[in-house]
């Protein structure tokens, strides 16, 4: 939900995603190429700075939607940073936290917040009809293209049901007690499986009303400075990559 909005509402609706997708791909390389956990870290502060300063994206709201990926990361770095050491039986086991693999976690931790922030930077700005215009001008095929924009949806629809389901519950004091709210945490699940169910199902026969032929369309939005703003992406991604590769 925080990501449609923002995408749909933020300062830079209007400017041509063919320059914001440049410039995401600039910084995913750039990524790639910081050797450094201070270079990684400078990539990772410039996307988040231009999508909370230019962008205008709320910092909390930022932050909520990087909660998740920010608690997967740190599960990946302390399983890479740690070592176990093995005696003679089970009660032998030691962990350490060896410097060399330390160094090594804390470069894929940044390198990977700083890919994830590139990412959000594109997610935040660019709405989901831009985004597919896109994808449709560098030919990337119509069946991959309608399942994203099917499996986007879906989401949508499994949080509006799940949201009115459980307001219903909250209305009816489902949960009061401990033992009525596992109760209605059960009919929850059960009740979403079910409409989800059904509503995959009326999408299979709106499928099969139209023979399955021809792919999604959207309204597609037009950028007269398309040409110029695709340009500043490809110098400022340029100029990213270079800083890159003198750092390292």
């Amino acid at each position: 939900m925080y990501i449609e909005r923002f995408s749909h509402y933020g300062a830079w609706r209007h400017v041509a995603p063919s320059a914001k997708g440049i410039f995401t791909l600039s910084g995913l390389s750039a990524a790639f190429l910081a050797a450094t956990v201070p270079a990684a870290a400078a990539v990772t502060l410039v996307f988040a700075l231009l999508t909370l300063g230019v962008a205008r994206v709320a910092w909390r709201s930022y932050l909520l939607i990087l909660a998740p990926a920010l608690f997967f990361l740190a599960l990946s770095a302390f399983s890479i940073a740690l070592s176990l050491s093995w005696g003679d039986s089970w009660h032998d086991v030691s962990f350490s936290f060896p410097p060399q693999q330390l160094e090594q976690a804390m470069l894929v931790c940044t390198r990977s917040l700083a890919c994830l922030c590139a990412l959000l930077f594109l997610a935040l700005t660019t709405p989901l009809g831009d985004m597919m215009a896109l994808l449709r001008r560098l030919r990337t095929p119509e069946l991959l293209i309608d399942i994203m924009v099917l499996g986007y949806r879906s989401l949508f629809v499994f949080a509006q049901v799940v949201s009115d389901t459980r307001t219903a519950q909250m209305a009816r004091l489902g949960y009061i007690s401990a033992h009525r709210s596992l109760r209605s945490l059960g009919m929850l699940i059960a009740h979403t499986t079910l409409q989800l169910w059904q509503r995959a199902g009326q999408l299979h026969a709106a499928a099969q009303a139209r023979s399955g032929e021809g792919p999604l369309r959207f309204a597609d939005q037009t950028f007269p400075h398309a040409g110029r703003d695709s340009l500043i992406a490809l110098l400022a991604g340029s100029g990213l990559n270079i800083a890159m590769v003198i750092a390292g």
